[in-house]
């Protein structure tokens, strides 16, 4: 299993983006990254899911059901930074007038090979993003809200929990993320204004 992002990843990504590697899939790879969203909840996602000003993901048919994802600010500024397609609802458009990208098996295969990750899925990835939230000390509850695990235990244990602490760790996981995919061992975590 794949638990640590570092700069491998980061320098593959940017050589496969030089090379004319699919930019949507790219971005899509960093989504996934950033977020520790599954691979259906990112090729999925509609604008009308990303909530900018609340700084989170409204999933209305998630694996686990409706589902809020808490992203951290490096992850809204790379959806922030995304075009629009005009007609087309989803953020990660595919090639057919009006669809949503199907998948990203042949960037994923050239960006892992690059990054000396053969053996890694895109689901792993999610494991990645939480083990940089364990490793930096916080919480399984506050990591598995942030992954949105939905079993009766796991919502027991961090369903007290107010945003804030959740929004904290999504920017330190993001955030610390951010930074090894730059190349940088320090993440500056710019919080986006909010409206209101």
């Amino acid at each position: 299993m794949f638990s640590n992002i570092d700069t491998r990843l980061g320098s593959a990504l940017i050589t496969v983006e030089a090379e004319g590697g699919n930019p949507v899939a790219l971005a899509v790879i960093r989504a996934l990254i950033l977020t520790g969203c599954r691979k259906g909840e990112i090729l999925g996602l509609r604008w009308s899911d990303v909530n900018f000003e609340q700084g989170c993901l409204l999933l209305p048919d998630s694996k686990t059901g409706t589902k809020v994802v808490v992203m951290g600010a490096p992850a809204l500024q790379h959806l922030a930074g995304l075009p629009r397609i005009q007609g087309n609802p989803y953020v990660f458009t595919g090639e057919k007038e009006g669809m949503a990208l199907v998948g990203v098996p042949k960037v994923w295969e050239k960006v892992r090979n690059l990054a000396g990750l053969s053996d890694v899925t895109l689901h792993g990835l999610r494991h990645a993003f939480a083990s940089v939230g364990v490793n930096a000390g916080l919480s399984l509850p506050v990591v598995g809200a942030l992954l949105g695990h939905s079993s009766e235990s796991m919502t027991a244990r961090y369903g007290h929990l107010a945003s804030d602490p959740i929004r904290q760790a999504a920017d330190r996981i993001s955030g610390t993320i951010a930074a090894a995919l730059n190349g940088t061992s320090k993440a500056e975590v710019v919080p986006i204004a909010r409206k209101g």
